[in-house]
């Protein structure tokens, strides 16, 4: 059962993670895993510095909240014209999609071809309507993890909001029971253990990128980490 912390949150920076927090700031203090890149190269299926991987690495935080069904919920707020809070049930009776794409994690490994199964960020968008003043999304976690996003960034065609993949519930490591997946940014952008999903018109730094990660993550153009 999921700890009941901060709205049903886990400590995400309790001491049991201190560590490895410590050292992927350090990675990105370092520019670790930076490769030169052209940005003349065009948009190649793999991107500058990934290699192909046949598995799924599983990367987190030393937290993996467990989410009964009768448990889940999502909630949807902020700068829109319908906030909704839909239970398990609710979630599963919205039209489901199938999709097939490609993940690109900061640690370097790209996965092509996985298959979800799910409900499409563009039919979300049409049952909660974005007010005008909406122009960032940030996607909390039920281990109080965040990460921020253009709105833009979040309404692409293949942004997902999953349960399945491989045709197997998403399993409670990876995710499940929702996660997103925008597979146009790195891997950390697609929020797992899905609970809140926030409009708002200013943008506000998630839980990487306050840590040395890049505030956008496009593979393509190596955003691993902060400039500045």
């Amino acid at each position: 059962m999921a700890q009941n912390r901060d709205d049903d949150g886990s400590d995400i920076t309790g001491s049991t993670r201190s560590k490895l927090i410590e050292t992927k700031q350090k990675w990105a203090s370092a520019g670790r895993l930076l490769t030169p890149f052209s940005a003349g190269m065009g948009k190649a299926r793999l991107p500058p510095g990934q290699h192909e991987v046949k598995d799924w690495p599983v990367l987190d935080l030393g937290v993996q909240p467990d989410i009964p069904f009768a448990q889940f919920r999502l909630r949807v707020a902020g700068f829109v014209e319908n906030p909704i809070v839909w239970d398990w049930d609710a979630f599963k009776a919205q039209p489901q999609v199938s999709d097939v794409s490609d993940m690109h994690c900061v640690t370097a490994w790209s996965r092509y071809d996985n298959q979800w199964e799910g409900i499409s960020v563009a039919h979300l968008l049409s049952i909660v309507r974005p007010k005008q003043e909406a122009r960032f999304v940030i996607l909390s976690s039920y281990d109080q993890y965040t990460t921020n996003l253009p709105l833009a960034d979040f309404a692409a065609p293949d942004a997902l909001l999953v349960h399945s993949w491989e045709g197997k519930p998403l399993t409670r490591a990876h995710g499940g029971p929702v996660r997103a997946i925008i597979p146009r940014l790195y891997l950390w952008k697609s929020a797992k253990w899905l609970r809140k999903i926030e409009f708002v018109a200013e943008d506000r730094r998630g839980f990487w990128e306050a840590r040395g990660y890049h505030n956008h993550g496009d593979p393509w153009l190596q955003q691993r980490y902060d400039e500045d």
